[in-house]
């Protein structure tokens, strides 16, 4: 799944490439893809873009104040770009295409989605906060506002697991499954801990793995084109998606626990004492 530094990059890219272009053909391949219909998809035809931005794990693209294009791309989406945009027809069901957009110039992107369970999301909208996801996003880690004592507060008598809030939109806006087991294991955590009993000493360093891993990712992603950016995010990945590999820190090897639709990663050594998590969802350390 994209997460806060790819969908960065992929802002920052259609800033360069799509901002001052004007949309000749709004194209939807996916019906189910589509969740608006006023203003229509039409609406967009002939419209400028004016700038490219991400809040949390959205792209926005604006035309103007009060016409944007946003979209997430779940965990199967992604963003094609095409220098001259192919002239082929989409053939609705035929295609893992959900939308394509071309500019005035030729160019275009197509965003596709694999697999059989369809979640990425279209809106067209007149105001960002129509989007029901975005009205409902929790601070961006990133910005400035966003400090050490923030960070406490979010956590101050949170019961769930720390792993889990970190995942959670409508806490912190834009980490993932991948971006979250990062943190975890550069904070030498549990994924498992419990947010709200974390003490001062854990917080810090809960805060300071969070913003050097994601301003380290952040910064791999940056001038990268579409095509590239998934292949940097694998290699900047110490645990996650590395069953069975060795920690480049300890040398112990990379656990999974699975759950119905996504595994997590974690050093035994670095993370849980030298235990080993159970594999079942309500994991607990082995005895």
């Amino acid at each position: 799944m994209p997460e806060m530094p790819e969908v960065q990059g992929l802002t920052a890219f259609l800033g360069g490439r799509a901002a001052g272009r004007t949309i000749t053909r709004a194209t939807v391949a996916a019906i189910a893809a589509l969740k608006t219909y006023d203003p229509p998809i039409s609406a967009l035809q002939g419209a400028e873009i004016t700038a490219s931005a991400r809040l949390g794990k959205f792209v926005v693209l604006s035309c103007g104040d009060d016409l944007h294009l946003v979209f997430h791309l779940a965990k199967a989406g992604w963003l094609r770009w095409y220098d001259a945009l192919p002239a082929t027809l989409i053939k609705p069901g035929k295609s893992p295409i959900a939308l394509r957009i071309a500019f005035d110039d030729g160019s275009g992107f197509d965003l596709t989605e694999a697999g059989t369970k369809k979640s990425l999301a279209v809106y067209v909208v007149r105001d960002v906060q129509d989007v029901p996801g975005i009205a409902r996003l929790g601070p961006d880690p990133l910005a400035p506002c966003f400090t050490r004592d923030a960070f406490a507060a979010l956590l101050t008598d949170r019961r769930m697991q720390i792993k889990g809030l970190l995942r959670d939109q409508a806490v912190i806006a834009g980490i993932g499954n991948a971006y979250s087991d990062e943190i975890l294991h550069a904070a030498k955590m549990s994924p498992y801990a419990i947010a709200g009993k974390l003490d001062d000493a854990e917080v810090d360093r809960l805060f300071a793995a969070m913003q050097e891993t994601l301003t380290d990712a952040v910064a791999e992603a940056s001038g990268k084109p579409p095509a590239d950016l998934k292949d940097a995010k694998r290699r900047g990945m110490q645990v996650h998606a590395r069953r069975g590999e060795t920690c480049p820190v300890c040398g112990d090897t990379v656990r999974s626990v699975f759950f119905a639709d996504r595994s997590l990663e974690y050093c035994p050594t670095c993370q849980t004492g030298g235990k080993v998590l159970a594999d079942r969802r309500l994991s607990r350390l082995l005895k």
